[in-house]
């Protein structure tokens, strides 16, 4: 073989072939050449169709860049004589678990370094059907694991290959890896989490400072909070050993310490932040219900409550040391009648007068029914600015929720609700959206943080129904209990929007309001100077200065 003489200092080299030679002779150029825009992947195009060379052509996330990645890219490059890879942009990635884990411009940069690649896109689309339809290559390269997909994303691809007369291959799969599995083998903290944070601050124009003026604007915001009341109960025992009539655990109860949950501790989250909160829900006429509503009320609730439940929703749960047994739960679902609908509609429509926000926490008890929503929906919706849900448990439904400002379920939740388990994360949320009417979402994936989704525009035809995503990584330092993690991330949400806050800073808050929660044991209520000082402790993943947003 022989080599041209050139001289380079450069490591981020690479030998690509010289035009129209077929030998495996090589000369050597920047990888930071083989980036290209649109154009000039199109005009590469054209010259290699003049020169009478054949354009191979894969597509893919390429997240961690695997020995199945370099089989799968050598294979291709053996087929033609030009090999063309265009990359999934971030916001393309739905993998729904902290993907992407490397960021796309690396990730481009790192298949441009590679020998047997000539030219690499980084691609805004969420397929790789529009760079096929102008590109329109003659060979289009998958992995063996599509040969038999019925994916529509992929059958749109292999149409619009065909159309112009090109080859779908699917390469040999000799050599299999999963970036999804290796990146669930990596246990320590996203190295990169620093840098994707730091990424989206800049585009957003936030800054700690921005943020804590943002809380500032949450006093004296009125807010309805309208939902299920639910006491978890946390037992603390010490484990004795196993018991003597059947092989099971045996516990001594040490201590017991009730928590306000459900809508309870979302409203008490608004009045530690500053805000006016008034909680519409169902209690017992009990002394327990009563004790309820004095914790509520001493912590600046104002509870509107009715006695209609036999007895309150009790979730126990029984710990040793830190770690979680099991959890016993107590009362079962009491749906509001038509006469109670009516009335306690009246008093909700009556106390929206001057609301900013109006948040629905349905837990699947009864208390958020279908005709209360029916009634009470379209008024709201014409004298509330900021209305936003979310759900738990298998009783409630997120559908029943339309034409809303935000929604707040975890992946799982949305997944179920659609009964959808394999597309991408995006896909689901948008049928969700679409299915609703909402506005935007914020979808909690735990340890992995959350991803926003909204349209670009104002509409879904407008934005050509593609929606528009954002990565947030996990902010908590470290997990104790995830209990009520979710009804921080919705309460502080909820209020940023109303107070004027955008998507991004509120799903910020958000979830340093959640990181505060996880880091408690039981449902404790945040308050504003905590949800500061926890922007300021992490003010070295803000940019320094103020950026022009993106």
């Amino acid at each position: 073989m022989s080599w041209l003489p050139i001289c380079f200092s450069e490591s981020n080299w690479h030998l690509t072939p010289s035009p129209g030679d077929r030998t495996p002779e090589r000369r050597l150029v920047p990888a930071t050449r083989k980036l290209r825009t649109l154009e000039q992947l199109i005009a590469l195009r054209r010259q290699a169709q003049a020169e009478g060379r054949t354009v191979v052509h894969c597509h893919g996330c390429f997240d961690i860049v695997h020995p199945g990645h370099i089989h799968h890219l050598q294979f291709a490059r053996s087929l033609g004589d030009l090999l063309i890879v265009s990359v999934s942009s971030d916001n393309n990635v739905n993998k729904g678990i902290q993907r992407p884990l490397i960021p796309d411009d690396l990730r481009a940069g790192s298949l441009a370094a590679l020998e047997c690649v000539d030219a690499v896109y980084l691609s805004p689309q969420p397929t790789a059907v529009e760079l096929l339809e102008v590109l329109r290559p003659d060979i289009y390269v998958k992995g063996k694991e599509y040969e038999r997909s019925v994916d529509p994303r992929f059958l749109a691809e292999k149409e619009t290959v065909a159309r112009h007369n090109g080859r779908v291959v699917f390469s040999s799969g000799d050599v299999v890896y999963s970036s999804t599995a290796l990146i669930n083998t990596i246990t320590q903290q996203d190295p990169f989490q620093d840098e994707k944070l730091r990424r989206l601050c800049s585009r957003y124009d936030v800054t700690a400072a921005s943020l804590a003026n943002l809380v500032h604007r949450f006093r004296g915001q009125k807010v309805l909070v309208i939902g299920d009341y639910i006491q978890d109960n946390y037992h603390f025992c010490d484990a004795t050993g196993i018991a003597g009539e059947a092989p099971m655990m045996a516990l001594r109860s040490l201590d017991a310490k009730a928590y306000d949950g459900g809508a309870g501790i979302i409203a008490s989250h608004l009045a530690g932040l500053g805000a006016s909160p008034i909680l519409f829900t169902s209690l017992a006429d009990d002394e327990a219900s009563d004790q309820a509503q004095m914790r509520l009320m001493a912590r600046g609730v104002a509870v509107q409550a009715n006695r209609l439940r036999r007895q309150l929703v009790f979730k126990h749960r029984y710990l040793v040391d830190q770690t979680k047994l099991f959890k016993v739960d107590e009362g079962g679902t009491s749906p509001l009648d038509s006469q109670a609908e009516e009335e306690i509609a009246g008093q909700i429509l009556a106390a929206s007068q001057g609301a900013s926000a109006v948040i629905f926490s349905d837990f699947g008890y009864g208390f958020v029914t279908a005709g209360l929503l029916d009634r009470v929906m379209t008024p709201l919706r014409q004298s509330v600015p900021v209305i936003t849900a979310d759900v738990s448990g298998k009783q409630s439904n997120l559908l029943r929720f339309r034409d809303v400002d935000l929604l707040c379920p975890t992946e799982r939740e949305v997944r179920e609700t659609l009964s959808d388990f394999s597309s991408g994360l995006g896909a689901v949320v948008s049928k969700l959206l679409t299915s609703t009417g909402a506005k935007q979402a914020l979808i909690t994936m735990g340890r992995q943080g959350l991803v926003s989704f909204d349209w670009p525009a104002s509409t879904p035809a407008e934005s050509n129904h593609r929606l528009r995503s954002e990565y947030l990584p996990a902010l908590s330092h470290h997990t104790i209990d995830p209990l009520g993690c979710g009804d921080a991330l919705l309460a502080t949400a909820s209020i940023a929007l109303a107070a004027g806050g955008s998507l991004v800073t509120a799903a910020m808050l958000g979830s340093l309001a959640a990181a505060i929660e996880v880091e408690n044991i039981g449902n404790h209520a945040i308050d504003a100077d905590q949800l500061i000082a926890a922007i300021h402790q992490r003010e070295s993943g803000f940019p320094q200065t103020r950026l022009a947003a993106g």
